[in-house]
């Protein structure tokens, strides 16, 4: 295989974003629209309600914290044979949950066995995509990720309309089906070799590299901080709406507004992290400020204009902030350690994404209101992005230079030599 100087900035690579796109859709998508399996699921094995949502919230955590696995295992073999086999393992657990007959075959099922699967696929086809592009990386993630938000439109009333014709069972049968199109996604996955991949040595190498590198370590911190407060709108928005009075209805409605304007944000941030000088970080700095402080606000609207404003606010910076987050990764680690980098931000993170609800709820029965729980989640975002400005002393933070992101790798002390030849060459 011919190694390139740099990332070539499109080509197959937008095939890779299609690729991501439909993977975001068929992870993230089935994940956020399951609920509506939930009622099924109690009334079908008499179980409460708390035993049931462990299905989604095993999925969910095995996922996040098997991702270091896929990205190794991408690193030494490839992203396209481990995000294949992922996709078969996601539609298996999907294809054995049919035949259930307790909360412990789903738990296994669809908890271990397809989250094992969408820990082999999403992180590991997100690395690829990075690698493929370099000046118009936060527009590739912009457009990849907005698989997530379309598909959650999309999938709810749909695995509804199954439930309504095939029952559970066979509407599982059907998310199995269409899960195995992962595999497909998988199959569009081409190995690409840059100049700088026979410096980064093997996982566990890149592994200990990173976990000894200061600002990838800080980075870290920073979008863990910023994920304890991310979501908090999504899980209890609703239930604040209703305590000043607002029919449930109408809160919903208030929340597919946050969620259009998701979709806004993240295709707006991708263009403008690619056509504005300033660096990715302080885009990045800019969207989670924003984000906290509208969330700060959210207890001080009262009107009903005013919190429309908020969740229009919420929605386009918590959306822009995205892409941006996946795009700095790079610059920080180099393509040639994104696989082990991208895994190990995920697993990290996702210890904010678990306690943050559980959190605001119980912010929520101490003080009898969600004042206390948005301010404490606006401000685990300001927090997020104030350790990003211990990041000013990066490279990520200088004005742009004619030199390609993908060849900037001094920060982790690789000493990679530059090629001699032309940067645009192979």
């Amino acid at each position: 295989m011919a190694r390139r100087a740099q990332a070539p900035d499109g080509g197959w690579g937008w095939m890779v974003v299609l690729s991501a796109f439909l993977q975001s859709a068929l992870v993230f998508g089935v994940l956020r629209s399951f609920g509506v399996f939930f009622v099924e699921f109690v009334a079908a094995f008499e179980e409460q309600a708390a035993r049931v949502s462990w299905i989604a919230s095993i999925g969910i955590a095995v996922q996040q914290f098997g991702s270091p696995v896929g990205s190794a295992l991408s690193t030494k073999f490839g992203p396209r044979p481990v995000v294949m086999t992922g996709g078969i393992l996601a539609a298996l657990g999907m294809l054995l949950a049919t035949f259930a007959t307790s909360l412990t075959h789903l738990y296994l099922s669809i908890g271990l066995l397809s989250g094992c699967g969408w820990a082999l696929t999403f992180t590991p086809t997100l690395a690829c995509l990075s690698r493929y592009f370099s000046r118009r990386r936060s527009l590739a993630m912009g457009l990849a990720l907005t698989g997530v938000g379309l598909s959650s439109f999309a999938f709810a009333p749909f695995f509804q309309w199954l439930l309504s014709r095939y029952a559970w069972r066979g509407a599982l049968l059907l998310v199995s089906a269409l899960s195995l199109h992962l595999v497909a996604c998988g199959a569009l996955l081409r190995p690409l070799s840059l100049a700088e991949d026979p410096a980064t040595g093997g996982p566990w190498a890149q592994i200990t590299s990173l976990l000894h590198h200061g600002p990838f370590i800080r980075y870290t911190v920073a979008l863990t901080l910023i994920n304890t407060g991310y979501f908090i709108p999504y899980v209890h928005l609703v239930a604040h709406l209703q305590d000043l009075d607002w029919d449930p209805l109408a809160a919903a409605f208030l929340l597919s507004v946050a969620a259009i304007s998701d979709l806004v944000g993240r295709v707006a941030s991708g263009w403008l992290g690619d056509a504005v000088p300033w660096p990715v970080a302080r885009l990045l700095m800019l969207w989670t400020t924003l984000t906290g402080v509208s969330l700060i606000l959210f207890p001080v609207a009262q009107a009903a204009k005013a919190l429309m404003a908020l969740a229009v606010a919420y929605g386009f910076s918590s959306g822009a902030l995205t892409p941006v987050a996946f795009s700095l990764l790079p610059e920080l680690v180099g393509t040639g350690r994104i696989y082990c980098g991208l895994g190990l931000v995920q697993m990290v993170e996702s210890i904010g994404g678990l306690l943050g609800a559980p959190l605001s709820g119980y912010l929520r029965d101490v003080t009898g209101n969600y004042t206390a729980s948005f301010v404490v989640a606006g401000a685990f975002l300001l927090a997020g992005s104030g350790v990003l400005i211990t990041l000013s002393h990066f490279p990520c933070f200088s004005p742009p230079t004619p030199r390609p992101q993908d060849l900037v790798t001094v920060a982790l002390d690789t000493n990679i030599p530059l090629p001699k030849e032309g940067l645009g060459e192979d």
